[in-house]
């Protein structure tokens, strides 16, 4: 006879919005909803893979209410100047398996000799985001004639992603939950977020926003680095919106990638679609963070900015969400390591075949449960 137990509808729910589910999702993922709800206890058998499915933890589903879930970083996020509430599975779970790898790249660090960085932590909000942007610009090495030999965002992403870890900071782009292609993330929620340590400092970039996107939001990390102090954010770029701690980031970011004298001589003085795609493609950085710079820079006022940002931010939302569920795995091989940052999977092998790391921990670590698939990887990193 199967085992029935009892679960509060509150917890069901709590469940269900957690794992971002819509109602065509919950008709579907579990048909029985309904009655469970209404008062007729699942088996044990059917909650574990309700638990499964909404990727809950079995014992939280037998408290008596749903438990308040805290993001385990700062959370920067806002709408409205107002804090985000209610973490998704797949947010908060990008954030733990992001810590985690962390945590095991510090110890290696420190094993091999690593000693802080001195940029971590070496500014503060009095200090000039001008002045911060020139620092960050010069160390990557990321001029605006810099850039003109990408061919496109995808290499432009590429090659900052190699600068950013040059420095010894972990940068992990990915728009899934670990290896999970069936778990995307929404940028709606967050764009990234920033692990600050002074050994082994990690950024992370959702994946599942378009790269121009991708690129400021990198930068926004990196200031966060810069500042001392862990984040998780929006990296939304509008300048009337946000904490203090964000606004500055967002002002170092958006100066490292557009600054504002060159600017003001590329401007031909219109803010049409043509001139902002123009410098958007010569900058390397999305419309947005050209709208935003050509207001600091005071070459439009702020009602101009403002119903233009509102224009390009609803342009650009209908192309996103032409995009929504697209996310694929694609050449495995090829978009693994910049899932996992290539610095980190290359010490991960390194450990690994030292005898330091046990293989359990490594394939864990890596996202791989595959031995074919371990050597593989190792081979197209250039560790095997």
């Amino acid at each position: 006879m199967a085992i029935r137990v009892p679960v509060a509808s509150d917890l069901l729910h709590w469940a269900v919005e957690r794992a971002g589910w819509d109602e065509e999702t919950v008709r579907s993922r579990a048909p029985k909803f309904g009655e469970w709800t209404a008062g007729k206890e699942p088996t044990l058998k059917q909650l574990e893979k309700f638990a499964s499915d909404t990727h809950t933890p079995l014992g939280l589903l037998f408290l008596p209410e749903p438990p308040e879930e805290h993001v385990p970083i700062p959370d920067m996020r806002t709408f409205r100047n107002v804090g985000v509430s209610q973490p998704s599975a797949d947010m908060l779970d990008a954030i733990y398996l992001c810590q985690d790898r962390q945590q095991w790249y510090r110890s290696y660090g420190l094993q091999h000799g690593f000693t802080p960085l001195e940029f971590v932590g070496s500014a503060t909000t009095s200090d000039s985001p001008n002045v911060v942007a020139d620092r960050i610009r010069r160390l990557l090495e990321f001029d605006v004639a810099d850039r003109s030999v990408f061919r496109n965002w995808e290499e432009a992403l590429r090659r900052l992603i190699d600068r950013i870890e040059t420095l010894g900071v972990l940068v992990m782009v990915s728009g899934i939950v670990g290896s999970n292609t069936h778990r995307v993330l929404r940028p709606d929620e967050f764009r990234g977020f920033a692990l600050v340590d002074p050994i082994a400092p990690l950024i992370f970039v959702n994946g599942a926003d378009t790269k121009a996107a991708q690129i400021f939001t990198m930068i926004h990390e990196l200031a966060h680095v810069w500042h001392g102090e862990s984040a998780l954010s929006d990296a939304a770029v509008k300048p009337d919106q946000g904490n203090t701690v964000e606004l500055w980031c967002n002002s170092v970011a958006a100066e490292v990638l557009v600054p504002q004298a060159l600017l003001r001589n590329d401007y031909t003085g219109e803010p049409t679609i043509g001139e902002l795609e123009g410098l958007a493609a010569r900058y390397r950085v999305s419309t947005l963070v050209i709208l935003k710079q050509l207001y600091s820079s005071q070459l439009i006022d702020w009602d101009t900015y403002s119903g233009r940002y509102d224009e390009e931010l609803d342009r650009l939302k209908t192309i996103l969400d032409g995009r929504k569920g697209s996310v694929s795995g694609g050449n495995y091989y090829y978009t693994q390591p910049l899932r996992l940052s290539r610095q980190f999977a290359r010490a991960v092998f390194s450990s690994t075949f030292e005898g330091t790391t046990a293989y359990r921990d490594a394939y864990r670590l890596l996202g791989t449960k595959k031995n074919a698939t371990f050597w593989n990887l190792a081979t197209k990193l250039g560790v095997s």
